[in-house]
């Protein structure tokens, strides 16, 4: 089943912020793949190793950027040399026990970043579409277990959620003031926004998260120290959410339905849903071996326990699906961060080639409902997925 925006992007110009980090540097590569001509503007890689140079990223780019979103002027020139038809912002703060480190910085490159790529586009005067991308954590969660819809009421009760809303917040603003959707084919410059759930795939070394954590206990050898083995997270493959962003990007450029300009969430489906504890399960398993063991951290940062996301609008409007499960996308995880053990020194760039390759290929996941049974627990026994 060929996904809808394979064409879409080729021969397009586009500028494409945060592309050093884990999805940006996914992101920039499948759009190469694609035939886009990619601007990346960043700054350099936030974690040593890193998929950026470890994939060899920087070969595939028309043009590099070592810049900071919070440098207008910087941004403005950038943007005007790449004349973009598409502008995809990922640049962020994106950790969230970081954000409890330095609230400010998160605020500035989280709120500020995204002002300033919005007013870099008015001073451009140029006809395209701009994906600003968030996060599920931008929802008031309020302790609910349901799934959250875009019409949600936004929120925080930390500042890296603050900050998110914030940015959600922005957009509209912008949308509304400057870019109103209902003018776009005049005005030229169509603005939507995207929120995704916990993402997971190689290449992600960012530190307190629990996939690569549990990958560099791993392979080490070590016990796995896992934090909060209970709390309940929308998983997904790296390529599901980038899917969505593309899918919507490829629909804005080629329609002036004002009903594109809006925010859209791109989760998983509801039965790959699963605690950390069955998450670390499943990765032991796909790796061959390993085991966990619960961690209390000296402070500990509160963390929603359960966030949940709602993909029916764009299963209704854009015929967006997830088509990898929560078990194909561990193991995927698993076989990438393998190989690049196994092989040290060597490019990962054909192996999220082949990631994408396949996920291009494959159908709607229409698979049953996962089962979970024998949790590894404290003790640190590895569970087993019920197929």
């Amino acid at each position: 089943m060929t996904l809808s925006f394979v064409d879409a992007l080729r021969d397009r110009s586009v500028f494409l912020t945060g592309h050093t980090g884990f999805k940006g540097s996914w992101l920039a590569l499948w759009l190469n793949r694609l035939g886009a001509r990619v601007t990346g503007y960043s700054l350099a890689p936030p974690s040593t190793p890193s998929n950026f140079v470890s994939s060899q990223i920087g070969g595939v780019l028309a043009r590099s950027y070592d810049a900071d979103v919070r440098d207008l002027a910087a941004l403005r020139a950038a943007l005007e040399a790449c004349r973009p038809d598409l502008v995809i912002h990922l640049a962020a703060q994106a950790l969230m026990r970081r954000s409890y480190i330095d609230a400010r910085e998160t605020f500035e490159v989280n709120v500020m970043g995204t002002v300033n790529i919005l007013d870099a586009l008015r001073s451009l005067e140029r006809p395209c579409a701009v994906i600003i991308v968030t996060s599920d954590k931008c929802y008031d969660n309020s302790a609910s277990e349901k799934s959250h819809v875009e019409t949600d009421p936004l929120g925080g009760n930390d500042s890296y959620s603050a900050s998110k809303a914030a940015a959600e917040m922005v957009t509209a603003a912008y949308r509304r003031a400057f870019f109103p959707a209902g003018d776009s084919a005049t005005r030229g410059v169509k603005v939507a926004s995207v929120r995704a759930g916990n993402v997971i795939g190689g290449g992600d070394w960012a530190a307190d998260r629990i996939v690569p954590d549990a990958v560099r206990a791993l392979a080490g050898g070590e016990t796995i120290a896992v934090r909060n083995p209970g709390s309940i997270r929308a998983w997904q493959h790296v390529l599901e959410p980038l899917s969505g962003y593309l899918t919507l990007a490829g629909r804005m450029l080629s329609s002036d339905d004002a009903a594109l300009c809006s925010g859209w969430n791109f989760g998983p489906s509801a039965k790959d849903e699963a605690t950390v504890e069955k998450l670390v399960d499943a990765l032991c398993q796909a790796w061959g071996r390993g085991k966990w063991q619960s961690a209390v951290a000296i402070k500990q940062f509160a963390e929603e326990r359960t966030l949940r996301l709602s993909s029916e609008k764009p299963r209704a409007h854009l015929g967006w699906e997830p088509r990898w499960n929560y078990r194909e996308a561990v193991e995927r995880t698993a076989r990438w961060y393998r190989a690049f053990y196994d092989r040290p020194g060597n490019s990962t760039r054909e192996l999220c080639l082949q990631d994408m390759a396949d996920y291009e290929t494959a159908g709607a996941d229409t698979s049953a409902d996962l089962t979970f049974a024998g949790g590894a627990g404290s003790a640190g026994t590895v569970g087993r997925i019920l197929r």
